[in-house]
């Protein structure tokens, strides 16, 4: 092979022997070692982590990272001057309209609490949807190199927002409860707080499930107005005769079971209010919008706004895991 003079050809078929005799399967071996090691660890797509077996760091290493980076991006979003104004301004705004209401004026107190409804529906539901279509990107490549699992990341992202999608309708409520002249009394006050509190976080669910469901921003967002409207249309305030054919919208509805809430961490059944009867008083149980919804079954509405938020979530999830995912070839 040193001789100047020997044919190319046969040069051409000495090397093509030698590296079928001596490289190509050593060469062979290297290169299906590494993609197997690369199925090993970023599995095959097929669902969340399915063949995903080690990682260089442990889930709760992931749910920390993920979470300290969660909080250092959302704590400007959540307190944002513009946001806290409007919080403030509306809530100021309902505490003015319905200053010191009594229950001589029942059903201005009623419209009071679909009204606080109405604005904890909308507000946390068009947020939540663009959450996930903002960051659609960057779980793409994060989820395609395999740095964390979805878990972690959805469950820092639900911790996250606790606190920080809570504060503002605190605030407002601390505010509108005080000035409208609901009933005084602390059981009363965190009863109401609570059904708020609850409302947010299932309507924030819902916002999850349909921007992780649509990720077209535009398309969720008027898919989830339809969707609230209809929901707070079937709370039971505007119509409480509903066609039967459509009366089932309400048992799946998160504002008739939050209103119904909201009814009963006022109202008891016995309550009474002046109105133009013999003796010149009524019972509250027995006023129109009232005793459509009723007030009873308080542990039932919480367990079901409870599954609401546990369901809307999971859809959220489910719908992630076909982002981002390293599919096999």
């Amino acid at each position: 092979m040193n001789d100047p003079n020997e044919d190319p050809k046969i040069v051409k078929q000495k090397l093509v022997s030698s590296y079928k005799n001596n490289i190509a399967e050593k060469l062979k071996r290297e290169v299906q070692e590494s993609d197997e090691d690369h199925y090993y660890w970023c599995g095959d797509g097929s669902n969340e982590d399915n063949n995903i077996e080690i990682w260089p760091t442990t889930w709760w290493q992931q749910f920390a990272v993920l979470l300290i980076r969660e909080i250092k991006e959302r704590r400007y979003e959540s307190f944002s001057s513009i946001k806290f104004v409007q919080v403030v301004a509306i809530a100021f705004l309902a505490g003015f309209l319905w200053w010191q209401s009594d229950d001589s004026h029942l059903h201005d107190k009623l419209g009071l609490f679909y009204s606080i409804q109405s604005f904890w529906t909308f507000l946390p539901t068009l947020k939540a949807i663009s959450t996930f279509s903002n960051e659609q990107k960057i779980l793409e490549k994060e989820r395609s190199s395999a740095m964390y699992k979805l878990s972690s990341y959805f469950i820092s992202k639900t911790v996250n927002d606790l606190p920080m999608e809570l504060a503002l309708p605190t605030l407002f409520i601390l505010i509108v409860y005080w000035m409208t002249g609901l009933k005084p009394t602390f059981p009363n006050f965190f009863s109401t707080l609570f059904t708020v509190l609850l409302n947010v976080l299932v309507c924030q669910g819902l916002g999850f499930a349909l921007g992780a469901l649509i990720m077209d921003q535009t398309s969720a967002s008027i898919f989830g107005s339809v969707l609230a409207l209809a929901f707070l249309l079937t709370s039971g305030f505007f119509v409480q005769h509903v066609p039967k054919f459509i009366a089932w919208i309400k048992y799946v509805s998160s504002g008739h079971f939050s209103y119904k809430l909201m009814l009963i961490s006022q109202f008891k059944g016995d309550d009474t209010y002046p109105c133009s009867n013999i003796g010149g008083v009524c019972k509250v149980g027995e006023f129109p919008v009232i005793k459509e919804i009723g007030l009873e079954g308080k542990a039932m509405t919480v367990l079901v706004l409870v599954v609401m938020f546990v369901v809307y979530r999971f859809i959220a999830y489910v719908a992630l895991m076909r982002i981002g995912v390293t599919k096999k070839k």
